[in-house]
């Protein structure tokens, strides 16, 4: 029974499920001049998506062909916001549909992307239907619109949000859950993935630069240069995480958002908006990745910590969140946060991704 319990994580049972699909495609010239204009193109392509997606009861569907990334988090009012690099989406899955169009006009996309969002009360329980019925609708658009075209590749997203200082608010109701990789958990429901897949799996936090922390680190936050400041937090969390055994993480704090990939597939990049950070998984060498501007004070501290092959089991990945919740605890300890007042966001994320 202890061994179990190593294996299970206890989360608010107030935490909130996010589901969503990310088809992406690459069609070539040849498909873009079958079209007498690149808008019509687009208005064609979203008549029959969204046709399909009626008949496979999909509620929440957006075409996107302005090669902007996609991002997808819950709020209980519905917005569609534009940056220059990103898309964002705020939606809550128990009561916002929506089928839309989101493209420049006479503009060539280099990609186009459909993003399904789940609906519904129990999301996480449907995972494995409405990665069918998404499934379905490509078939669809590959045998009437896509033909001759790459294949489409297709990720799935899956989070759980809950805060981590919930039962300093009183919230004590926990659920425990054993967090299952989303490959055996799709086969035991019927629902098909090719073997040659890539899974990632990590944790996102934030910690705002509160007045109260600023002045915890007053001498370092006044000197000329930010490096001492970052330079602490940087070496107080490669110390957590190593005495966690927890080798791949990053700390972002240059004002961007982190973006995990694998590195089998993408490598470090970044912008002004966006940090791409790369892990190689497989490799069992501490993967510690710092991104800082010694000149710049960032509002926000942005950390991530991805599952590496070791901290895989067959049971779940509920050690693994244990083990990354004593870290967290552990930097929070350090700072002068108010818990009673102050939410901290976890994130455990799980992806999955293969051509389709």
């Amino acid at each position: 029974m202890a061994s179990l319990n190593q294996h299970r994580v206890y989360i608010p049972s107030n935490a909130r499920a996010n589901h969503y699909l990310l088809a992406e495609i690459t069609p070539n010239d040849e498909f873009y001049k079958s079209f007498n204009n690149i808008n019509a193109c687009y208005q064609r392509i979203a008549r029959q998506l969204f046709a399909a997606c009626d008949e496979y009861e999909l509620h929440n569907v957006h075409l996107l062909a302005n090669d902007k990334l996609p991002v997808v988090r819950f709020n209980d009012e519905s917005y569609q916001l534009e940056t220059d690099k990103q898309m964002l989406f705020f939606y809550n899955p128990r009561y916002h549909e929506a089928h839309k169009l989101h493209y420049t006009e006479n503009q060539q996309s280099k990609k186009i992307r459909l993003l399904f969002l789940a609906t519904g009360d129990d999301i996480r329980a449907h995972s494995a239907q409405f990665h069918n019925n998404v499934q379905k609708v490509l078939d669809l658009l590959q045998q009437q619109l896509f033909v001759d075209q790459p294949r489409f590749k297709l990720r799935d997203h899956q989070h759980l949000t809950y805060d981590l200082f919930a039962k300093e608010k009183g919230n004590k109701e926990s659920y425990g859950y054993k967090l299952r990789s989303l490959y055996p958990r799709y086969q035991s429901r019927q629902c098909e993935i090719p073997s040659t897949h890539a899974e990632m799996t990590y944790v996102t936090f934030s910690i705002p630069l509160t007045r109260n922390i600023k002045t915890q680190f007053q001498s370092e936050i006044n000197s000329q240069t930010y490096q001492p400041f970052y330079t602490h937090f940087s070496k107080l969390f490669t110390q957590l995480c190593g005495d966690n055994k927890l080798t791949h993480a990053a700390m972002v704090a240059n004002g961007a958002m982190p973006i995990i990939r694998n590195s089998q597939v993408d490598r470090n990049e970044g912008n002004e908006e966006l940090q791409k950070i790369s892990f190689d998984i497989e490799d069992t060498a501490p993967q510690i990745k710092i991104f800082f501007e010694a000149d710049k004070l960032v509002e926000t501290l942005h950390f991530v910590i991805v599952a590496a092959e070791h901290n895989k089991h067959e049971i779940g990945y509920g050690r693994f969140m244990n083990q990354v919740e004593k870290a967290v605890h552990g930097l929070c300890d350090e700072l002068a946060i108010n818990k009673q007042r102050q939410d901290l966001s976890v994130r455990f994320f799980q992806h999955i991704s293969y051509p389709y």
